[in-house]
């Protein structure tokens, strides 16, 4: 295991068929290429020859990188989290017997607040922009109710197939991050426009290859491209007149946003985002500007209780009372 050209394919395969995110792919592959250079540097040719040691230096350097170039706590993440998951794989593969990266702690995300969501009147005017009287409008519309209905990452939207929809039930089968599936509500207009979309407009897509499975085609009849999709969605908002910078993930950020204004139960929007942590989701908390003490005060149900003020505030008096008697 001493070709790291090999071993960095290798890995590159192992993220493929997890079903990585193609941003994450790319972000994970420059890290672990900018750590197997620094190995290269030290002389170190073969992955086995790593140790803590080896890993401590390799963190101090990162930072250096950091302080000197000033860049942000992303570089840093980047290239720690990189080698986490490189060694993992080596790991469960047998490359190596022991993990040395086992015990490097990976930097806490910094915590931003989404750039833009879209109000109410904003996103109904980007809804209305295709022109469904043409095949690619109704398409175009179709994605643009998935997107926000569902609050599905871009890559899961270009990845659904024919068989991911369930528009009798309004439900929609996602296949999330590291193959995590999910299904997710459907709402009654997505479902409108989807079946309008399957009936009329995508046979005419595929009239190449009738087997195609992929949900979402292009005009030129292949699978519609993650670039083509922020093409349309950044041209939709334009001709709305949406001056805020608008991207597929903006509709995530608003679907999540409007959500938790209009009191759903943070669980549940953590389970429709496909979120591993309830923190990720919280912060639409503040997105939304959720008064956490009126949401408790209208939803505790002892805030409901009919018991008066009086009732409920305990006699003092009667306590001293009750305790000077109990003396012996």
């Amino acid at each position: 295991m001493s070709d790291f050209n090999e071993i960095l394919f290798s890995f590159n395969e192992h993220m493929k068929v997890k079903n990585y995110a193609p941003p994450t792919m790319e972000c994970y592959g420059r890290g672990v290429r900018f750590f197997l250079d620094h190995l290269t540097g030290l002389g170190i040719s073969d992955v086995k020859r790593v140790t803590r040691d080896v890993l401590q230096g390799y963190q101090a350097k990162v930072m250096n990188e950091k302080q000197t170039r000033g860049l942000s706590w992303a570089f840093v993440s980047e290239k720690i989290k990189a080698v986490k998951r490189f060694f993992e794989y080596l790991e469960a593969s047998s490359a190596i017997l022991v993990n040395p990266a086992e015990h490097i702690k990976e930097p806490k995300k910094e915590k931003r607040l989404p750039r833009s969501v879209l109000n109410e009147d904003e996103i109904r005017r980007v809804l209305d922009q295709p022109n469904l009287s043409v095949l690619t409008g109704i398409r175009d519309r179709a994605i643009l109710e998935v997107l926000y209905s569902t609050g599905i990452r871009l890559a899961e939207l270009t990845g659904l197939t024919i068989y991911d929809p369930d528009l009798q039930g309004g439900l929609l089968r996602v296949k999330g991050k590291f193959s995590k599936d999910r299904v997710v509500p459907l709402g009654k207009h997505a479902v409108k426009f989807l079946k309008e979309y399957i009936a009329h407009v995508r046979p005419q897509l595929t009239t190449h290859d009738k087997g195609e499975r992929r949900l979402f085609m292009s005009r030129q009849k292949s699978t519609l491209s993650d670039q083509v999709v922020e093409i349309m969605v950044r041209t939709y908002a334009k001709k709305a007149g949406v001056i805020k910078r608008v991207t597929p993930h903006t509709f995530r950020h608003t679907f999540a946003t409007e959500l938790i204004r209009n009191g759903a139960d943070i669980n549940a929007v953590r389970e429709m985002l496909g979120h591993a942590d309830l923190r990720t989701t919280n912060i639409y908390t503040h997105v939304a500007g959720v008064d956490v003490k009126k949401t408790h005060a209208l939803h505790h149900p002892r805030e409901k209780d009919k018991e008066t003020t009086e009732d409920a505030v305990p006699d003092i008096r009667l306590k001293k009372e009750l305790r000077r008697h109990e003396r012996p």
